[in-house]
């Protein structure tokens, strides 16, 4: 019995431990892979027989540029034998795919850089993560597999029309590299169509190019191959490609809320025990001053009193002398008589009122606060501005973690065009841009230098839907006033209602003044 009951006990220990562990730490966020798949598309090579088009192969691709698509080599491999081969490039969403050339081709590492042709064409570029990626870890195949497509009944139309790729998911296994090229093994399913389709983290970042599997027999278990981080650099420096990158560790919502959490309770602590010290602080001070001007009070009295008892004294010797006819020593007697009066007087009205102990408690507060090491206060910030991304306090999957400038006035306008809303949690703006699908809730507050970004990365129906709303606001102009940036707030909220529950990313800036350019370092 005591070996069953310790084996329930260790039972439960172990089932109180899987509870205590993250969700998020297990599985991605669905809108960060949501999100990421905007920027997966499908490479189609088509043919043309006079009026007939005929579909010769197709596969999977990336944008790391908003007009170019990384895939595989052997994806466009065709085109070599056949130059009337022409690539089209079919987005997840929308309603027209466009055509595209070829940048340049590695078939050593099996990579491919693709370019729209057409004027306007754009796609949401992805992100590269260029960190470490751990054995083990979770990571996303996104693409076209042609088995999905055929068990579907797909036919060419629809093949070339926009529709959204597949996501699985597996694990890495680390330590088994092709000796082809530099590869991920990972178990992700992909299929025939999934080639040159992006292998994922869980935030969403490219962390591979997916290129070919394993031959399954029998019940064998299928592996696939990514082309690492290492050959996609490599050969997009070589094209002289600039994507964007980050190696921000990958942290989930749990994880921010939990440490923000944590944080916002230490500053609670922090700010309660500095309540306290100063309470302290003023109660000492207080005493300190109701003894001094409890103790001059007295020390007045003391002095009045005894003044008067010598004005009493010289007063009686002075009548005592003027029955002794001794003129000279009576005038002295009257002299120091009006003296010790006007003395005993002047102590009685020079002591210190009761009023003067917060007086003199608070000067004692301010001059200790003047030596003190305490970390001084931002003030309400305005002008030039660097803001330092914490990165502690920051959701980051794809944006760049560099520092970033904002000039701001106390009218709430930032960098000399953009007017923030007054809320009741204060300064905040709703940035929806007709470029790209990322809408961005930004908020400042001058006292603490606090700014901070939530972007949420849309797909185009929900991002037309926030422009709707945006047309139908009136333009917001800088030089309003306060009274036109409470006005504000009530489009803005309309906009930020439109918005998801949560944001992909917040990105939290610790902003101060910048420094005077013509000033030395």
């Amino acid at each position: 019995m005591a070996r069953i009951a310790r084996l329930f006990a260790l039972i439960a220990t172990f089932a109180a431990l899987l509870v205590t562990l993250p969700a998020t730490r297990l599985a991605a966020e669905p809108a960060d892979i949501a999100a990421a798949a905007r920027s997966v598309v499908r490479i189609v090579l088509v043919s043309r027989d006079g009026d007939q088009l005929s579909l010769v192969g197709h596969g999977s691709g990336v944008a790391v540029a908003p007009n170019r698509i990384l895939t595989n080599a052997h994806v466009i491999a065709p085109l070599q034998e056949d130059d009337t081969i022409r690539i089209g490039v079919v987005p997840s969403e929308g309603k027209n795919g466009w055509f595209a050339k070829v940048v340049a081709v590695s078939p050593g590492n099996d990579l491919a850089l693709l370019e729209l042709t057409e004027t306007g064409a754009a796609l949401p570029a992805a992100t590269l993560y260029t960190g470490p990626v751990a054995d083990g870890q979770d990571v996303y195949a996104v693409g076209y597999p042609g088995n999905v497509d055929l068990a579907q009944g797909y036919s060419i139309g629809d093949i070339t029309a926009p529709s959204a790729p597949v996501k699985t998911r597996g694990n890495i296994s680390a330590g088994r590299s092709s000796k082809q090229f530099d590869t991920l093994l990972h178990t992700a399913p992909i299929g025939a169509g999934n080639s040159g389709g992006p292998l994922l983290d869980n935030c969403g970042r490219v962390v591979g190019i997916n290129s070919f599997g394993t031959i399954s027999q029998d019940a064998d278990s299928e592996f696939y191959f990514a082309a690492s981080m290492r050959e996609v650099s490599r050969f997009l420096l070589g094209v002289k490609a600039k994507p964007q990158t980050t190696g921000a560790p990958c942290r989930s919502l749990a994880d921010f809320s939990r440490d923000e959490a944590a944080r916002a309770a230490g500053e609670k602590e922090r700010a309660f025990e500095a309540q306290r010290v100063a309470s302290v602080a003023e109660d000492k001070a207080r005493t300190e001053a109701q003894l001094a001007v409890i103790g001059e009070r007295e020390n007045g009295m003391a002095i009045a009193g005894l003044a008067l008892l010598l004005a009493l004294a010289t007063g009686g010797a002075g009548l005592f002398l003027l029955t002794k006819q001794r003129q000279r020593d009576v005038i002295i007697a009257a002299v120091l008589t009006v003296g010790l009066l006007g003395g005993a007087v002047t102590a009685w009205l020079l002591r210190p009122s009761l009023s003067e102990i917060g007086t003199r408690a608070d000067a004692a507060l301010a001059e200790a606060s003047k030596g003190g090491k305490g970390k001084p206060q931002a003030g309400d910030l305005s002008g030039n501005l660097v803001c330092v991304l914490d990165l502690q306090r920051s959701r980051v999957t794809v944006s760049s973690t560099a520092d970033t400038p904002l000039f701001w006035r106390a009218d709430g306008c930032a960098d000399q065009r953009d007017q923030y809303a007054s809320g009741s949690d204060g300064w905040f703006r709703v940035s929806v841009p007709n470029g790209d699908e990322t809408v961005t809730v930004a908020r400042f507050d001058p006292a603490s230098g606090v700014y901070q970004a939530e972007r949420y990365l849309l797909d185009l129906t929900t991002m037309a839907g926030v422009r709707a709303e945006r047309d139908k606001q009136p333009a917001a102009q800088c030089g309003g006033g306060l009274d036109a940036a409470r006005r504000m707030a009530s489009g803005q909220l309309a906009l930020k209602a439109m918005l998801p529950a949560t944001p992909n990313e917040r990105l939290v800036y610790n902003c101060s003044k910048a420094a005077d350019p013509g000033t030395k370092q």
